[in-house]
């Protein structure tokens, strides 16, 4: 699915946290989203879904991108009394897809008749990405997939995102582990002071990580005393 961002702006009050993004993203390709705490990913990632409102233009292939969008929030939010199946069978019905099968698709060995609540952090945020996967979506924005996840679900997942390249779906990716991003990604955005300030191809990647190693390390170190 491709989808074209242009000038896309969004403020806070006279907090302006996103002044003249412009993104291509094309069908079958992984994208890496980069930038520190405060930088503005998550805002992007939800003027993107329709959940602020914003300037500029947000132009999908084929209609509006959210209606074929899958969106794994950082946190993702479980109502009250609502068991693991029951959320699937929300979402599924949310897209008009059939929610048989639960069990069988259930890739993550979820407990599907628990509270989504009573889950932990890991566990929830592998029940809202099986709840997006089975609805058969075209576009995918991941923010933060791997916190809280085990090493055999990081695994996992990894696989999934490049399954989902395969199939021809678009996927766009947020990650304080660069190793993540870069077993992935097809192109890295790096994201600060509310603009896009590099776009990086796979071929300078480990350029990228030095940098930001360099950037967040620094001589910070020097002034601690190990022994």
């Amino acid at each position: 699915m491709n989808v074209d961002v242009y000038q896309l702006t969004k403020s806070f009050g006279r907090d302006e946290v996103l002044n003249g993004i412009d993104l291509d993203f094309r069908t079958g390709r992984v994208y890496g989203l980069v930038g520190r705490n405060g930088a503005g990913k998550t805002t992007l990632f939800n003027c993107l879904a329709g959940l602020e409102k914003h300037g500029g233009k947000v132009i999908a292939e084929g209609g509006i991108l959210k209606d074929r969008l899958g969106f794994l929030q950082t946190e993702p939010y479980f109502p009250s009394k609502l068991t693991g199946r029951e959320y699937l069978r929300l979402f599924c019905k949310a897209r008009g897809v059939p929610d048989e099968g639960l069990d069988e698709r259930n890739v993550f060995d979820l407990p599907l008749d628990r509270y989504a609540q009573q889950y932990s952090t890991g566990m929830k945020k592998k029940l809202g990405l099986l709840a997006i996967l089975l609805q058969q979506n075209d576009f995918f924005i991941l923010d933060e997939p791997f916190n809280g996840v085990d090493i055999h679900s990081a695994l996992l997942i990894t696989e999934i995102i490049r399954r989902l390249k395969s199939e021809k779906k678009t996927v766009l990716i947020s990650s304080h582990i660069f190793s993540t991003l870069r077993d992935t990604c097809d192109v890295i955005h790096v994201l600060d002071g509310g603009k896009i300030m590099e776009t990086i191809g796979q071929e300078d990647f480990e350029r990228l990580e030095q940098d930001m190693t360099a950037f967040a390390v620094g001589n910070r170190l020097d002034v601690l005393r190990f022994s």
